[in-house]
Formats: C-alpha cells, sequence, structure tokens
C-alpha cells in the first residue's frame, strides 16, 4: 500500500510538472508573437536617437550619456511606475532587490519591450561591442527584466553575469530613475566595476545606457539608503543565442533565485 501510494504520488507530481511546463510552452509562443506587434505599432521614438560618439569597448565596458530621447526616457519611466509589484529577492551576505520580469512586461509596459527589440537599440550596441548582437530567448527570464532598487540595504554584490549561451553575451542596462541625497541628487546605488586591477565607479543618472561583458567583467551595484529609489531596464544581448542543455538547465537554476519556481519550466 505505501509502495503504491508512494508511485501515485510520483506520477501525480510528474502530472503536474508536465502540465505547467506545456503552459509555459504556450505562454512564450503566444508571446513570441506579439513582439512584431509591439514594435510595429508601440511609438517610443527609438528611430530618432540622440546623436553620439561609439565608446570604446577596450575595457569590455562603455556607457553613453543622454543616451535616447528625453521623451522615450519619460514613456519609459512612465510604463515602468506602472508596473505590478516587482518580485523581491534576497540572498544573504549577496544580494536585495526586487524585479518585474520579461514575461510581466508586455502588457504593461510595450514601450520597454519595443526598446529592447528595436533594431536601432540593437545596432548600437552592436557597434558598441564591435559585433552583430540579438536579443536573448523570451524564456530566459533575465533577458528583458525592470530592476528595483527602491527599500534600504537594495543592492547586488560582487558578481559576474554568467554566460549561458553559445555567443559572447553583453548586459545592457537603462537607468530611468536614480534619486537620492547622494551627489547630483542621485542614489548611494553606485555601479562598480573592477577593471584593469581596480574599482572605478560607473556613473548611472538617468538615459545613461551602459553596456558590458559581464561574464568577463566582476561588478556589483552598492546598497541604497531610506529614501532612495533606483528604476532601471536591464536587457540582454547575445552574438549566439543558441544553448546546450546543460547551458539551458544552468539558466534556470540562476532564474529560479531571482524570479522564483517558475523558471524550472522555461
Amino acid at each position: 500500500m505505501i509502495a503504491e501510494a508512494i508511485v501515485g504520488l510520483v506520477a501525480a507530481g510528474g502530472a503536474v510538472m508536465a502540465l505547467a511546463y506545456r503552459r509555459r510552452v504556450v505562454l512564450y509562443r503566444t508571446l513570441e508573437r506579439r513582439i512584431d506587434a509591439i514594435t510595429k505599432t508601440t511609438p517610443i521614438g527609438v528611430g530618432a536617437l540622440t546623436p553620439h560618439t561609439v565608446p570604446s569597448f577596450e575595457t569590455r565596458l562603455a556607457h553613453i550619456p543622454d543616451a535616447f530621447p528625453a521623451a522615450m526616457i519619460d514613456t519609459l519611466r512612465s510604463q515602468a511606475l506602472d508596473l505590478v509589484r516587482p518580485e523581491r529577492s534576497y540572498i544573504p551576505t549577496h544580494k536585495k532587490g526586487g524585479a518585474v520580469a520579461y514575461e510581466s512586461l508586455f502588457a504593461a509596459a510595450p514601450a520597454i519591450v519595443a526598446l529592447y527589440h528595436a533594431p536601432e537599440t540593437r545596432a548600437l550596441i552592436s557597434d558598441v561591442v564591435g559585433e552583430p548582437v540579438r536579443p536573448t530567448p523570451i524564456n530566459d527570464q533575465s533577458s528583458l527584466s525592470v530592476l528595483f532598487y527602491e527599500k534600504p540595504g537594495d543592492h547586488i554584490g560582487w558578481h559576474f553575469d554568467h554566460n549561458f549561451y553559445r555567443g559572447r553575451h553583453f548586459t545592457v542596462l537603462l537607468p530611468i530613475i536614480n534619486e537620492g541625497s547622494a551627489a547630483n541628487g542621485l542614489s548611494h546605488a553606485r555601479l562598480q566595476a573592477k577593471i584593469g586591477g581596480r574599482v572605478i565607479n560607473v556613473e548611472t543618472p538617468p538615459n545613461t545606457l551602459i553596456v558590458f561583458e559581464g561574464a568577463r567583467v566582476h561588478h556589483k551595484v552598492t546598497p541604497i539608503v531610506e529614501g532612495e529609489r533606483r528604476l532601471v531596464i536591464s536587457m540582454t544581448y547575445c552574438t549566439d543565442p543558441r544553448a546546450s542543455l546543460a547551458q539551458g538547465a544552468a539558466r534556470r537554476i540562476k532564474d529560479v533565485a531571482f524570479f522564483g519556481p517558475r523558471a524550472l519550466w522555461t
């Protein structure tokens, strides 16, 4: 009887997991079909990119101040503020903060989705890194997200952005809110990176585009303090977004820490 009960529980658990996986597959297929419609019908002004000189990527990190038209940043900021409550994550001694994942942005923040997929954005990142890049897959919870640093102590410690794909992998950050009691009215949340054996501060006022090869650049974000807020659009691009089975499994495990158990079925 006990053995039969165990077998029944295992079978039921397997059926539940299979159903959850099928639902995720259907969801991602539906969202994939919506990408073209969003990029064609969501006016965000990417076509009027602010003229700029492409910065050097020799250190695998570059930033572009005032990267996009101010009106576009206003649209992105407005939609980000309308997002549902971010999913909070806490990893002792390493990370505390909130995030809204890719799949949650389609309904509430289509301009952010359009920015990520705009040919002009992709061309700009390709120019910076010196290779053609493509968005990473929609089932990767970190392909596109909005990061919330808004509670005292929100931060992320020293880390690399592990590459789960065959090609080179790049992290692109676009702060849309950064306000607090530090210099120039910014928050105390500073992006720091280790370059050439020393730690540098990367300025992140709103509308600064930061591009870096996260798997090769050790970086962190220092904690914010009471009354401060920092919202960042996080995007990832890759020269070859195909992945092995082992890379896909490792990516799912990482995503669980940030976005919860649903990442297991991505």
